[in-house]
């Protein structure tokens, strides 16, 4: 008897303390989620630790071992383009934005689309964007007009680190509705404001929606000694040094942000998104730009083993680190999933049980994300301002346009047994390759038209 109580009595404990945790997990999801985008700007496939290379990124590598590696995750060939598709769950080409935004130009997002904070803005979350915006080089079209509640950072693409000035010597800092002037480096104060929100300034009583979009490793690269002491022995070309400074610094600035998650208890309901806007760049020769106060950079990041370059449409423009990270939601793997920076919208949104605008062409991922078993299924379009791909699982097809008389070039690869790109089989399956240009120009038939081609 004294045993069958013993055994009643735990039975009731064990249960008690089962539906304690099963209410205190429900009620963490009921609340909803925080989200917090960081995004590099122009760091290649292999410029994170995780994936090889030869910079050291601790606090990346972390949410990469802790997290999701999203190894099939695909970005626009450029920046403002990737800046598009995160914000409105579509490709860029849609509204014609498929090169970098620059110069005094005003285009930026239409007044007719539902952005990703404004309908998270529908389900009590407050908005902020620190860091680079490039999606409307004025004030007045900045990221206020978008859904966001608070925003601080820099307009332009890039910037001199310090003076905070665009390459023509426009100002570019800001403040939400306020043109600014601040000594610094960007990463620093960057980093320093988002922690100063998330700690002092957020309203508590919201979830919130954060983009950390970092303008490294971008070039001007103008990084402390600190941070370049490390790869001295190293890195023996002083420009690659310069570079893997610059992301060691990006690096050391998250750990810091990931630190305050911890210390606001704010870790285990937050979902960390760490993504880069595109790959990297081979190369900078600024010529007259910033009055030729930079010298060149012949050496900057590294997409190895993958092809190209940012701008091109191979894999090393296109296919970026990627990493989910959410603890005790997401278990550590590594994901091969085709996913695009055009699924975030609609996945985020479905995960808090809020509608879809019309408009989002992504595709809700959160459950090959939680499981690989689970595969994705949907195309993936990527138009940049010289060449299209489409990926229809495992083709990629790839359409380089000529300014010239001459006719477009079509490429096809299977990039699950040839993610190098080095066998283009578009004469090799003629029932293949008139499929995936089929899917191709079906896409192509959806983009703003307003944008110049010559396709032959």
């Amino acid at each position: 008897m004294k045993l069958l109580k013993c055994v009643f009595f735990g039975y009731i404990i064990f249960t008690l303390s089962a539906c304690k945790n099963l209410e205190s997990k429900t009620a963490t999801l009921q609340k909803g989620i925080n989200v917090l985008v960081i995004i590099a700007d122009d760091a290649g496939w292999n410029d994170v630790g995780y994936n090889g290379s030869e910079i050291n990124t601790p606090n990346i590598d972390w949410l990469a071992n802790n997290g999701v590696q999203l190894n099939r995750f695909y970005a626009n060939p450029t920046c403002s383009p990737s800046r598009v598709s995160l914000l409105t769950g579509m490709p860029a080409s849609r509204i014609g934005v498929v090169a970098p935004i620059s110069g005094k130009s005003k285009k930026t997002l239409p007044d007719s689309i539902t952005t990703l904070p404004q309908a998270l803005k529908k389900h009590n979350y407050e908005n902020a964007l620190f860091g680079k915006w490039h999606l409307g080089l004025d004030i007045s079209n900045g990221p206020n007009a978008f859904g966001f509640d608070y925003s601080y950072g820099f307009l332009h693409g890039q910037i001199d680190q310090y003076t905070h000035r665009y390459k023509n010597g426009d100002a570019s800092w800001y403040r939400n509705e306020d043109m600014i002037e601040e000594e610094g480096h960007t990463t620093d104060l960057v980093t320093n404001e988002a922690i100063t929100w998330l700690t002092k300034k957020r309203d508590t009583t919201k979830n919130f929606y954060v983009q950390l979009a970092y303008s490294a490793p971008h070039f001007p690269l103008q990084e402390e000694d600190k941070w370049k002491e490390p790869y001295l022995e190293t890195i023996k070309d002083d420009s690659r040094r310069d570079f893997a400074a610059a992301m060691a610094h990006m690096d050391h600035s998250i750990g810091l942000v990931l630190e305050t998650l911890k210390q606001q208890n704010l870790e285990n309901n937050t979902l960390v998104i760490f993504i880069s806007d595109n790959g990297a760049m081979e190369n900078w020769y600024p010529e007259n730009q910033y009055d030729g106060k930079f010298d060149p950079n012949p050496v900057l990041g590294s997409n190895f083993p993958l092809r190209d370059w940012k701008s091109s449409n191979y894999e090393g423009a296109i296919r970026v680190p990627a990493i989910m990270y959410w603890k005790n939601h997401l278990k550590p793997e590594t994901n091969t999933n085709f996913m695009s920076v055009s699924d975030i919208m609609p996945t985020m949104l479905s995960l808090i049980g809020q509608n879809i605008p019309k408009d989002v062409e992504g595709v809700n991922v959160w459950a090959s994300i939680q499981d690989s078993e689970i595969k994705t299924a949907h195309d993936i379009y990527v138009r940049g301002h010289i060449q299209e791909s489409l990926i229809h699982k495992s083709w990629k097809i790839i359409r380089s346009r000529n300014k010239n008389n001459s006719p477009a070039l079509y490429e096809l690869f299977n990039i699950e047994i040839d993610p190098e790109e080095k066998d283009n089989i578009i004469d090799k399956d003629v029932a293949v390759t008139s499929k995936m240009k089929l899917l191709l120009d079906k896409q192509f038939a959806k983009d703003d038209k307003t944008v110049n081609v010559e396709l032959k």
